[in-house]
């Protein structure tokens, strides 16, 4: 209700939308950062005409509405990103207007504007206090995003009373510091024409991203909660809606009542923005018929396909390539933004150690929209929800890169991009005990497990080179959600295939490596990562010994868990007892594949500093002791 005022002029003084084609790609967008205001949104879009009639506003938070309650990106048209929680938004909007930037400055051309429009995220105190709204605005200054603008509800309430409790900060400053313009509002409830002026002088900024601190009064017009935390997280209650209503001027009794001559306020939003559209259609068509190729590129950009012959750049390996998976896995980025020209990402201060910086391809420069590297700092908690904005923009395929232990500070960027279905690739490297000295507070141990558990997230740790290629291309072609692709630190051989299954099964998320020799299997060896070396190498010992062995590859559980079940059966077949994992992580969910029977090798201990294949001993991820407990699983053993 307090922000109620700022979101009408912002809706009906300036922002460019068309309601009746919430996809447009030149639109401008609208992040509600604080999502536990969604009937706000929800609101706005029924009135302005957009496809979310009135009874999906009276099934607020209902099983099967289209009005949950937090919004959903996937879930109602006109909702851009998927907000909850607090500070998301917010950095979800840097991602949006680095977008904008980034595809103004590959796509128009002098005469020809096609990507031009704004980011607008409305955020609240809760929004503001977040560390993430420190490293998102941090990188905005930086990289002076003229095109993003933050209004701020600045109502002085939170859930558990005034801010005073916590937050007492010079939110100007603040802002001022991070190298934004920062504009004011002193009456946020009533005064219609200073918000205006403020959005426009925020519009007229080009040179840095602004912030309008709009004062308001959170359930502004209820007589005895209005200016009270009562008012935040909880409804008013019968009898003071009806008080509400009366103060403000409604009908007590009229319930979901819109006066005429309000509503067709409100709908002018629709010739006004068939008609923007219409204008760019316009301009759109004569830049097309003069720029061909390029329009080609933006049809396949926008559409989320990948351009023809993309898989031509992947490169492959050879048995003589011994190398980290992270190294590979840099050799087939360079390769693909060769291909792919909207590819855009970065890393958090770790290009030197992740190798996933596009070489040649130069550094993101917010003001000209030039450059295919986004320098995002040690911002790991901004990095993932600016990625998640690049994907809600669209016509991106953004990518990220950390150290897989640093995946706790990414984690409610995954989270919310598997919840909405982000194509958003995320690299983590040095995946393991075995990056060796750094010790166990880089070692990552449980995190395989943790994301696996989410779901919607496909977790790919390839076991060599040419797998590492198939991750790439298994993340690439997934449209429906984000994809994990974890590396090695330390060196790996890279399998002989003239020997061994081609890698391309790897897109299978399992596949048999390498088969029993002489029979069917008495033991089926499954591996991930840098372990699939060890499996291979417990294979030959066991085949020497007399053992008919399997070896699984196992890269990508989701993947696999998606293919038939005949297929599973051929791979990991339910009648042969002895299985063993390898993984140097958690144990935890390996019992879906080996059964009840089966023994998983893994780690449910933190690591150690040491040289890798020190720990690797020590901790028992060794060929001998996979022999050693196949052996132990075997009946003859036992009798």
């Amino acid at each position: 209700m307090g922000s109620a005022p700022m979101a009408y002029v912002l809706f009906q003084k300036f922002l460019k939308h068309n309601p009746k084609d919430p996809r447009w790609p030149d639109r401008d967008r609208f992040v509600l950062s604080g999502g536990h205001g969604s009937m706000l949104v929800y609101s706005l879009l029924h009135l302005t005409g957009y496809d979310l009639g009135l009874d999906e506003l009276k099934s607020f938070r209902q099983w099967g509405s289209r009005t949950p309650g937090h919004p959903e990106s996937f879930m109602t048209p006109g909702v851009e990103a998927t907000t909850g929680p607090l500070g998301q938004g917010s950095a979800n909007a840097v991602g949006m207007a680095i977008a904008e930037r980034f595809l103004a400055a590959r796509y128009n051309r002098p005469g020809h504007t096609i990507v031009d429009h704004h980011t607008y995220a409305l955020v609240s105190d809760g929004d503001l206090m977040e560390g993430i709204s420190h490293e998102a605005a941090s990188l905005a200054g930086h990289l002076k995003l003229g095109k993003l603008i933050y209004l701020y509800d600045d109502n002085l309430i939170s859930l558990d009373g005034p801010t005073s409790l916590s937050f007492t900060e010079d939110v100007a400053k603040r802002y001022e510091a991070y190298g934004w313009q920062t504009l004011r509002v002193g009456d946020g409830n009533t005064d219609l024409d200073s918000i205006e002026k403020a959005i426009a002088a925020a519009k007229a900024e080009t040179g840095r991203p602004s912030i309008i601190l709009v004062r308001t009064t959170i359930g502004y017009g209820s007589p005895n909660k209005a200016n009270t935390h009562e008012a935040h997280g909880s409804p008013l209650g019968p009898e003071e809606v009806k008080l509400t209503k009366k103060a403000l001027g409604f009908d007590p009794e009229k319930f979901f009542f819109i006066p005429d001559e309000a509503l067709a306020n409100f709908r002018t939003a629709l010739d006004r923005g068939a008609k923007a559209q219409s204008e760019w259609l316009q301009r759109f068509e004569k830049w097309a018929a003069e720029f061909p190729e390029l329009a080609a590129e933006w049809r396949t950009v926008q559409s989320g396909e990948l351009p023809a012959g993309w898989e031509s750049a992947l490169p492959s390996f050879t048995p003589a390539d011994k190398l980290a998976t992270r190294e590979s896995g840099g050799k087939v980025i360079t390769a693909l933004a060769a291909k792919i020209p909207n590819l855009l990402g970065g890393d958090a201060d770790l290009s030197v150690s992740t190798k996933t910086g596009l070489k040649g391809l130069g550094n993101f420069d917010g003001k000209t929209g030039e450059g295919r590297n986004i320098r995002f700092g040690v911002r790991e908690h901004a990095m993932g929800a600016i990625a998640n904005g690049l994907a809600y923009h669209g016509g991106i395929r953004p990518y990220t890169a950390t150290f897989f232990c640093f995946a706790d500070y990414e984690r409610p960027a995954l989270r919310l991009a598997a919840l909405s279905h982000l194509p958003v690739v995320f690299v983590f490297t040095h995946d393991s005990i075995g990056l060796g000295e750094d010790g166990p507070t880089h070692q990552p141990i449980e995190h395989l497990a943790s994301l696996r558990a989410m779901p919607n997230m496909w977790v790919v740790r390839p076991g060599d080179a040419n797998e590492t290629v198939e991750a790439w291309r298994l993340a690439l072609e997934r449209k429906s959600g984000p994809t994990c692709i974890v590396l090695s630190r330390q060196a790996v051989p890279t399998v002989d295939r003239s020997k061994a299954a081609p890698a391309a099964e790897a897109r299978k998320g399992g596949y048999v490596l390498l088969d029993a020799v002489g029979g069917a299997p008495q033991a089926v060896l499954i591996a991930t990562g840098s372990e699939l070396p060890i499996a291979v190498e417990a294979h030959e010992k066991l085949t020497a010994a007399g053992v008919r062995a399997r070896v699984v590859s196992l890269p990508c559980w989701e993947a696999f868990a998606a293919q038939s079940k005949e297929y599973q059966q051929s791979v990991i077949p339910a009648e042969v007892p002895a299985r063993v994992s390898i993984e140097a992580g958690a144990t935890f969910g390996w019992r879906q594949w080996i059964g009840d029977r089966g023994v998983a090798i893994g780690l449910d201990r933190f690591g150690a500093s040491a040289p890798d294949k020190v720990i690797y001993k020590e901790l028992g991820l060794t060929a001998d002791n996979v022999v050693k407990t196949v052996q132990g699983l075997l009946p003859s053993s036992r009798a």
